[in-house]
């Protein structure tokens, strides 16, 4: 009986440490990964606070998911004692891990105004932004196009304060060259860009600059992030994927990045093109035709001819077999894990579905009757 009775508590014993296991585990995926919030806030941590009193104002203004979980992470990493009084402006998706990283580093921004500078993949914006206080939100006072508009008064104005802070957000999808460019439409920054950027090597993010930065500096350092994030997503790597090296992951991220905007359907789009490169079928993606078109240099602007599907360049995957020779632009990390770890489907086929999303569909005869209903809600519109 006794050995019996050993042997149960043995088994309640390991049942209970597998558990405690998982509850770290999940506990500090959740304090280092990206937090919940969507619009930068700006936080004050008055003078005698305690950590306690921070990370519930921050679960009130929706930055962390857990003031709990907050203070753990806070007692865990030793900083409890490290807070620094200051004005803190928190940006979105900072995770529990950063804002604990800042909040105890210090060199505190009154954060009252902000610059963002915005590098889209059909144009750049510079917007002004202001603290509102009645919401403790940031709110757009001015927009305006760096490349082709005069600066606005206010502005010129808000960016000679001296508590005014510089951010550049890059988005994914841009190519290296529409990114020199938009960097040197950029008054604030000085010096030379240098050589561009191999394409696909400048991680989309949000960067902190200061007035007279370098721009080689700035590339220099999106480089570096990138490099990061390609060797995370390929050492998570599935053994469903089809590419071999991160040179192809990559290139087949930068794909994904340029065929869907919805961030769901990554891993869908991410499957076909692992099922067609895996049956030796051509990818058939236009994304790679109006890059041998437009080299990344702009964007085409109009639809897409038949003589440009049929003509042959290295990256025009209607004529050749496999992956072009680089990326078509810079992904994000989203897409780099999509590219190694695909959703498991039959799909081969898919085509936009009128919604902003595609329909994906496994045989070419389901295929083809997506393409009449895509065609169908087409010319509806054209006739509006």
């Amino acid at each position: 009986m006794w050995r019996a009775l050993a042997s149960n508590m043995l088994t309640v014993l390991i049942v209970a440490l597998f558990l405690l296991g998982g509850v770290i585990m999940w506990g500090q995926s959740q304090y280092t990964s990206e937090g919940p919030l969507e619009q930068a806030i700006c936080l004050r941590v008055k003078s005698g606070s305690n950590m306690t009193r921070v990370s519930r104002t921050l679960e009130d203004q929706g930055a962390v998911t857990s003031g709990a979980l907050f203070r753990v992470g806070v007692k865990y990493s030793d900083k409890a004692s490290l807070l620094k009084a200051g004005s803190y402006l928190v940006q979105p998706g900072a995770s529990m891990e950063e804002i604990v990283d800042q909040i105890t580093r210090g060199g505190a921004s009154t954060c009252g105004t902000e610059i963002v500078y915005r590098v889209g993949v059909t144009r750049v914006l510079a917007e002004v932004r202001e603290l509102d206080p009645a919401s403790n939100r940031f709110v757009e006072r001015a927009e305006f196009n760096p490349a082709e508009d005069e600066a606005p008064a206010e502005y010129l104005e808000k960016k000679a304060e001296a508590d005014t802070r510089f951010r550049i957000a890059l988005a994914e999808g841009v190519t290296s060259w529409q990114v020199t460019e938009a960097l040197k439409s950029m008054d604030i920054l000085e010096g030379d860009p240098g050589e561009r950027p191999p394409e696909g090597m400048l991680a989309p993010d949000s960067y902190e600059v200061t007035p007279g930065d370098e721009r080689a500096a700035i590339l220099a350092e999106m480089q570096e992030r990138q490099v990061l994030r390609i060797n995370a997503a390929w050492e998570g790597r599935s053994a469903d994927a089809a590419v071999e090296t991160p040179e192809e992951m990559l290139i087949l991220a930068s794909i994904i990045e340029k065929e869907t905007g919805v961030a769901e359907e990554r891993g869908q789009v991410a499957s076909v093109f692992t099922n067609r490169l895996k049956r030796g079928m051509r990818l058939q993606t236009d994304p790679t035709v109006i890059y041998g078109v437009t080299q990344g240099e702009g964007v085409l602007g109009r639809g897409l001819r038949q003589s440009e599907l049929r003509r042959v360049t290295p990256w025009n995957t209607y004529v050749i077999e496999g992956l072009p020779p680089t990326p078509i632009a810079n992904p994000g990390f989203a897409s780099l894990e999509a590219a190694v770890n695909p959703d498991e489907t039959d799909y081969l086929f898919f085509v936009a579905d009128g919604t902003g999303g595609h329909a994906f569909a496994e045989t070419l005869a389901e295929h083809n009757r997506n393409v009449v209903k895509w065609r169908q809600i087409e010319a509806e519109r054209s006739s509006d």
